[in-house]
């Protein structure tokens, strides 16, 4: 389903006539009031297209709501020094402007997504089949609204009832608690759960729409960001068992990140965002909320961020070295390089002369005397996914909102992997964990790995979060959401950990050579952005210009740089220590 864009519009609006000592109040029948709208399914829906709508604005998943926690992830780093600087370095100011640009898109789903559970009513019971499937969307959409805000500014005000609107003590909330809003993300998540069909019915529920499988998936997420593992093992083997309706893995792992009816809202993702393929857009970029031009592009712009300056890119986020030299050190049973690989980073790699397109950047044939660098001035290797880096349809880059990949959130992959952590977490190293790992691996062509090796629910942990979910998801959304929920900052450890993976050369050469933390005091060239980190600033702060305008609105923990290790410690949550997998 590629959505068309709508926006609710619930204008108030009075005319008022005069004739001597009376006054006559009318109002336009032709214009919409929030006493008139939204009595039915017909005008509810098109909240629901409103509010599917609001996530792929620019500050929700068409652009920086999306790459700013790419760049404070292991795996990728602000190649261009510039844009997503503060976010690779962690260390946004509270005067930074697009550090709100979130807050701000997802407030606005919030809006929307309140106005039409507020016409839904509480008892699910008395809802028509259309009813439930209107209040199961938006249910799942304010839960993802919130899931994202909790995730990236840790206490934002929980607004859910719509009537609270009418006065500014509503709309202007104080800050609710990490764990208050994400009570609520649950609860929305386990009702949309109920109320929504599965993929299975086909139609526009397998073609983009949220479905009971991707409310399940969001579900289980959010479980485990509070290390509730037995209760989201539970979740995910209900989906592994086809409850949610089937999922499967796609034999070709390329077939995630390719746009085009063949590819998108395939049997392995559970939910995407739905951009239009390149040729079928508009012709006008719009990047402010409205959005309101009946010729606006509706792609994103994931690719320009991407993209390498020489194809047309913007050149602003790389791959890291770390995450490149990893794939590079497994083969697969037929002693090939991982096909993730091609899919990822765009590398000329001898491996590619016979695989699926060859060695290309956007239909130009490589040789193997060429790199490839993201930025013209500070290098970096260019990140293929959700890119036409790899796909063979376009010669260059068309920069803006022109990217018509639609962006797979929640991949079937995910769950594999997600239940083998939470079946380690529960019960230790199963074989049950294994062979989950195992599925996700051999799609790729890698050897399986046995029960025998892991000894430890540490060991298995350490493969999971550093090597099987890199290559799985490298460069994708959700490193840096996973790096807070693991602990990795309240470790120091850890901590140590994450600057040697993010070690990277500021150059235009020898990018394909390791890079190690021990040069970085004698080598100009290298830097590593945990080392800028900041304590609190996992999390982005709460910007200076909503405490000014909301004076019940408090910062958090990047606004006073306070330590969250004491809550993570006291929930009795561990962080698991650094192990050494060649052991």
């Amino acid at each position: 389903m590629k959505l068309n864009k709508y926006s609710l519009a619930l204008i108030l609006g009075f005319a008022t006539l005069s004739s001597c000592s009376d006054r006559l109040e009318l109002l336009n029948p032709n214009q919409q009031t929030s006493s008139t709208f939204g009595f039915n399914a017909d005008d509810l829906e098109e909240s629901v297209v409103a509010a599917y709508n609001h996530i792929r604005m620019e500050g929700s998943y068409a652009r920086v709501g999306y790459t700013i926690d790419v760049c404070r992830g292991d795996e990728a780093w602000n190649s261009s020094q510039v844009w997503y600087l503060p976010f690779d370095d962690l260390n946004a100011e509270v005067t930074s402007d697009i550090t709100w640009w979130p807050w701000r898109e997802w407030y606005y789903t919030i809006n929307v997504c309140n106005f039409a559970i507020s016409r839904c009513g509480e008892d699910n019971s008395q809802l028509s089949e259309s009813m439930k499937r209107i209040k199961g969307q938006v249910l799942f959409l304010r839960g993802l609204s919130y899931y994202n805000l909790v995730g990236y500014y840790q206490n934002p005000p929980l607004i859910t009832d719509y009537a609270t609107y009418s006065s500014l003590d509503g709309l202007y909330g104080a800050n609710s608690t990490y764990d208050e809003v994400l009570d609520q993300v649950e609860k929305d998540f386990q009702e949309a759960m109920e109320l929504l069909p599965s993929r299975n019915e086909g139609g526009e529920w397998a073609a983009g729409r949220a479905t009971c499988g991707a409310a399940a998936g969001y579900y289980a997420r959010t479980l485990m960001v509070r290390h509730k593992f037995s209760e989201a093992l539970t979740v995910l083997k209900d989906i592994i068992n086809q409850k949610y309706g089937t999922y499967r893995l796609m034999e070709n792992y390329g077939d995630n990140f390719r746009e085009g009816p063949a590819y998108e809202n395939n049997e392995e993702s559970l939910f995407e965002v739905q951009f239009l393929d390149y040729e079928s857009q508009g012709t006008d970029d719009e990047w402010t909320p409205v959005n309101t031009s009946p010729n606006a592009t509706q792609g994103s712009a994931i690719e320009s961020n991407f993209a390498p300056g020489n194809y047309g890119g913007w050149a602003d986020i790389s791959a890291s070295p770390w995450l490149y030299h990893l794939f590079k050190s497994e083969r697969t049973t037929d002693g090939k390089l991982d096909p993730r690989l091609y899919w990822t980073i765009g590398t000329y790699e001898s491996d590619w002369e016979d695989f699926e397109y060859g060695n290309v950047a956007y239909t130009h044939e490589l040789t193997p005397t060429d790199t490839i660098v993201t930025n013209n001035i500070y290098g970096g290797l260019p990140i293929a996914k959700f890119t036409n880096l790899r796909t063979g349809l376009y010669s260059t880059v068309v920069t803006g909102l022109h990217d018509g990949i639609n962006l797979r959130l929640m991949r079937y992959s995910d769950v594999l992997l997600r239940a083998a952590e939470c079946e380690n977490e529960v019960n230790g190293p199963t074989q049950q964990a294994i062979n989950w790992i195992n599925e996700v691996r051999n799609r790729a062509g890698l050897p399986s790995l046995k029960l025998a090796d892991f000894n430890t629910a540490d060991k298995l942990f350490e493969q999971i979060a550093n090597v099987e979910r890199p290559k799985e998801f490298g460069c994708e959304f959700g490193r840096g959401f996973d790096l807070i929920r693991w602990g990795f900052f309240y470790d120091s450890g850890r901590l140590q950990q994450l600057k040697e993976h993010a070690v990277v050369r500021r150059s235009t050469s020898r990018l394909l050579y390791p890079v190690s933390y021990s040069d970085i005091a004698t080598d100009s060239e290298l830097k590593s952005s945990f080392d800028t980190y900041v304590t609190g600033h996992e999390f982005l702060p709460i910007v200076q210009q909503l405490t000014n305008n909301n004076p019940m609105l408090e910062g958090n923990s990047a606004n006073y740089s306070t330590d969250n290790s004491v809550y993570f410690r006291e929930n009795g949550w561990t962080v698991r220590p650094v192990v050494d997998l060649s052991k």
